[in-house]
């Protein structure tokens, strides 16, 4: 048992609900959505089942297979799988764990400022009249006219102190959760909280079948239009794989060292798989063709990150009689979504504290909490007080990015990647992949071993440079 007192997952289902739960997050519902309109619909869709199966699956089941051999965070267990002190080599590998680390302690902060963004909407459409946020109400924005949609956006995230008040409620909830522990918190809440959220998108997307010209967007999703592939179509499709797999940020190689020895780790893989690819491919299901429905497949395109808190509000708007009620179980179902996650980042990040500094659960929670309140607040602030600041200034591509923008930016473009390759490094080059597999394997047969070996031999390492030269501007 480590410092943070933790026994690990009471049973089989705790873990693939807990692990599924990390993975669908915002990476699922809001990020995948956006990114799919974005890069061409069916196209993207395709490209992305592709590489989950591939790509995807290699680093998945190889981070929670680390977590299971050590039984520890990602820096311990790195440490333990690089215990030669005579290796120059195996000194450097070790440095992976940080990494692996450092990730959700960046993203965690940011992630539950979002959070509070969600709680914030859910709120909103509780209490004001969905036809305000039609696309045809317009307000004055300085010189120009703006939806109203777009602007109540802009006013909530640049107001200095209702931000923080939702995002500290967002980060309260969560810190009371993990404060439960791992199976009275975290596995109880996400078998809660996952059943609820499967609900909530079959229910929606069965809603958006009978939309008026909702044929029109099941085509544009569902129909691999090749004349829209582009070299970025598979760039961007990897980096999803890191949010909607949660890969590369430690949560893994934590879940993985609370899965007990006797739990079949493959047939859990595959599950959390299942779980996370389905959930992505109906949060686009249930937003593509609501938003191609009511204007058409260039709105779909261009609403980009907007897409939750702009585009879909005014969808919402424009569905008659039931437009409130769907928008209200929407931005619930968002909520869910992202809570599973954050639960996951501050675990990871609890386990991690716990383990090195040797301190009890409730001292790990009270740092961690401490360190996601002040730069959470720093971040909020971003937007206003300190909207000047530019932390990346001196990167040229970087220099305009804000607070938010330029801690998700090292997170999940440049460290997230590096993570991933030590990962690589660590299976193939340190423990070798054929002991590594057979400890998978553990003597049952395992039908995509060959696809394993293949990736993290040939596949994994080319792919994860390509999102790191994409990430500073290399292919434009």
């Amino acid at each position: 048992m480590s410092s943070t007192g933790n026994s690990g997952f009471s049973s089989k289902i705790g873990y693939v609900l807990a692990a599924a739960g990390s993975a669908v997050g915002l990476g699922n519902i809001w990020r995948f959505p956006y990114l799919t309109a974005k890069y061409g619909g069916g196209i993207f869709l395709l490209t992305y089942l592709v590489l989950v199966l591939t790509f995807g699956y290699a680093l998945l089941v190889s981070e929670n297979n680390i977590g299971r051999l050590t039984g520890k965070g990602p820096i311990g267990a790195y440490r333990d799988l690089c215990d030669n002190k005579s290796s120059t080599f195996l000194h450097f590998v070790r440095v992976g764990g940080w990494v692996n680390a450092i990730v959700p302690l960046i993203i965690v902060p940011y992630y539950c400022v979002i959070g509070g963004w969600v709680t914030k909407y859910l709120v909103a459409m509780l209490t004001n009249p969905i036809a305000n946020f039609s696309k045809d109400n317009m307000v004055a924005s300085g010189e120009k006219m703006v939806s109203f949609s777009a602007q109540y956006f802009v006013n909530f995230i640049t107001s200095t102190y209702e931000p923080v008040v939702y995002f500290l409620i967002f980060a309260a909830i969560m810190c009371l959760v993990i404060a439960f522990g791992v199976e009275k918190g975290v596995e109880r809440f996400n078998k809660i909280l996952m059943p609820g959220l499967f609900l909530m998108l079959v229910g929606i997307c069965a809603y958006v079948f009978f939309l008026p010209n909702a044929s029109q967007g099941l085509k544009y999703y569902l129909m691999p239009d090749t004349s829209k592939f582009t070299f970025m179509t598979i760039v961007a499709a990897m980096g999803q794989l890191f949010f909607s797999l949660s890969i590369a940020m430690g949560i893994m190689i934590t879940y993985g060292s609370y899965m007990r020895k006797e739990d079949n780790l493959l047939q859990n893989v595959n599950q959390v798989e299942i779980f996370d690819t389905l959930a992505a491919f109906l949060a686009g299901l249930m937003i593509i063709p609501a938003v191609v429905a009511f204007g058409g497949e260039q709105a779909a395109e261009n609403a980009g990150a907007g897409l939750v808190f702009v585009t879909m509000p005014q969808v919402f708007a424009s569905i008659p009689h039931a437009g409130r009620l769907l928008a209200v179980v929407f931005f619930l179902l968002v909520l869910f979504a992202a809570s599973t996650s954050a639960i996951s980042l501050l675990e990871t990040n609890v386990q991690t504290i716990g383990q090195e500094l040797k301190l009890t659960r409730k001292q790990a929670i009270i740092i961690g909490m401490g360190e996601i309140i002040s730069i959470g607040i720093i971040t909020i602030l971003g937007y206003s007080v300190l909207s000047h600041v530019r932390p990346l200034f001196f990167l040229e591509f970087c220099k305009n990015m804000d607070i938010l923008e330029s801690l998700d930016f090292i997170s999940n473009n440049v460290m997230m990647p590096i993570a991933a390759i030590f990962t690589t490094v660590l299976v193939v080059g340190v423990i070798g992949l054929e002991k590594f597999s057979a400890s998978i394997r553990n003597g049952s047969p395992w039908k995509r071993e060959f696809i394993f070996e293949l990736c993290m031999c040939v596949v994994v390492i080319p792919c994860l440079l390509l999102i790191l030269l994409n990430s500073f501007g290399i292919f434009g």
